[in-house]
Parts: structure tokens; C-alpha cells; sequence
């Protein structure tokens, strides 16, 4: 069984503490508890999406926006560059 920790109360997704395989149960740890499914493998250290998150909206991590979803994330979706779009220090973002 893999263990997620969650940062912030409002966050959508939680970083993985041990690697995960597909269909294992994760369990949740820190600002939210429960248990959810891994849809696919996640590395340790890696995002898992906690929350049905749809295309477009804010990644939160740390109770901060770290970037947006660029597709539909189901829970226990790994949440990564493959799907979400970084907005942390992108200067490339940056207006003036």
C-alpha cells in the first residue's frame, strides 16, 4: 500500500511517499486522510490527483497554485508534466 501526503487543506492533489502501481490503494496522510486508487504507476515523490479536477482549473499544492490541468484528472490519476501546465516561476507568463 502506497501513502500520499496532502500539504494543505485545499489541495487537489498529494505527492506519493513510497511509488504506487496501478490499482494499488494510496492512503492519504497529513491535512486530508482516506484512501484512493493509483490509475496508473507514480514514482515516489510524484503528484496523484486527490480531487476530480477538471480541464482548466488551478493545480493547488501547499494550499498554492502550481499550475493547471491541461486535461480532465480523475482521483488517482498521476498528476505531472504529461497533464498539467507549470505557472511556478515561469517568467515566460510574466506581463511587461
Amino acid at each position: 500500500m502506497s501513502r500520499a501526503i496532502v500539504l494543505n487543506p485545499s489541495d487537489n492533489v498529494a505527492t506519493l511517499l513510497d511509488p504506487g502501481t496501478e490499482g494499488d490503494r494510496c492512503v492519504l496522510q497529513g491535512e486530508r486522510s482516506g484512501e484512493i486508487t493509483l490509475r496508473q504507476d507514480v514514482p515516489f515523490g510524484h503528484k496523484v490527483c486527490i480531487t476530480q479536477t477538471p480541464a482548466g482549473a488551478e493545480i493547488l499544492k501547499y494550499g498554492q497554485v502550481i499550475g493547471t490541468a491541461r486535461q480532465s484528472l480523475r482521483i488517482g490519476e498521476h498528476a505531472h508534466v504529461h497533464n498539467i501546465d507549470s505557472t511556478r516561476a515561469r517568467g515566460d507568463l510574466n506581463k511587461g
